[in-house]
């Protein structure tokens, strides 16, 4: 089943072309990662598959009921704290008190966040802290598909593994979807079944790569030897290699 499918999709912003002619499809049961160099248009490709921005032109079909968009910035209510935060994604859910906060618990604990961060706000949480309240904002409300637009970058690097590893656990094996950008192939080459290379100049997809074995079930020497192959031996990768922020920071 078919849960996302771009077709010919294109964007204008002022007046330049920053999309055209992109299509891509995910599958139940799938996490496509998005990478390309910075500036590419992956992040307006994402708005436009979850419904926020609308194409110039193009067709945008989802056969999901329900999604969630996990972004770059966590984008809380200052006003708020953690748990009124993540409760926001259960506003449309008829669900009684106890059953709402047992689904605040069990979303923040599979975030890493203790019982009593939830009752602080924004401003008394580090970085990573908030980008995780995020992140269980999008998972409490059990949606189908998932859009990660780089949600772990504020995140140490155990810290990182192991939220890549609820990604796989949430997403990638239980036959929801997702569509993951990132700017780490080792990222992408740990969570998702195929790896999507956008044009720099947002031109259409140039090539998706299947990822051998399932997320979960690749070792480190695995994921460091595809990506250190696919960098050396294919031109896409290493023009994402090469315009990789951080690595040129």
């Amino acid at each position: 089943m078919t849960l996302l499918q771009l077709k010919a999709v294109g964007h204008v912003f002022l007046g330049r072309a920053v999309l055209e002619n992109v299509s891509l499809q995910v599958s139940q049961g799938e996490m496509v990662a998005l990478v390309g160099p910075s500036g590419c248009g992956k992040s307006t490709l994402a708005q436009i598959a979850a419904g926020l921005i609308t194409p110039r032109h193009g067709q945008v079909m989802r056969g999901y009921a329900r999604c969630a968009f996990v972004f770059q910035e966590p984008r809380l209510l200052p006003w708020a704290t953690v748990e009124a935060n993540v409760a926001l994604a259960l506003s449309g859910h008829a669900l009684r008190r106890p059953v709402r906060q047992a689904r605040i618990a069990d979303a923040c604990r599979r975030v890493s966040l203790e019982e009593s961060d939830r009752q602080k706000f924004p401003s008394q949480l580090s970085g990573g802290m908030r980008q995780r309240t995020a992140l269980a904002r999008a998972l409490v409300g059990d949606p189908d598909f998932l859009y990660f637009d780089e949600p772990f970058t504020a995140l140490d690097a155990a810290l990182r593994k192991r939220m890549q590893d609820l990604v796989v656990s949430t997403v990638s094996n239980s036959g929801k979807g997702g569509l993951f950008i990132t700017h780490d192939l080792h990222e992408a080459l740990r969570i998702c079944h195929r790896i999507a290379v956008l044009d720099r100049h947002g031109q259409g997809i140039l090539d998706c790569v299947t990822v051998p074995e399932t997320p979960g079930n690749r070792s480190e020497e695995m994921i460091f030897e595809t990506a250190r192959r696919l960098i050396s031996d294919h031109p896409l990768f290493a023009v994402v290699d090469e315009h990789d922020e951080r690595r040129l920071a």
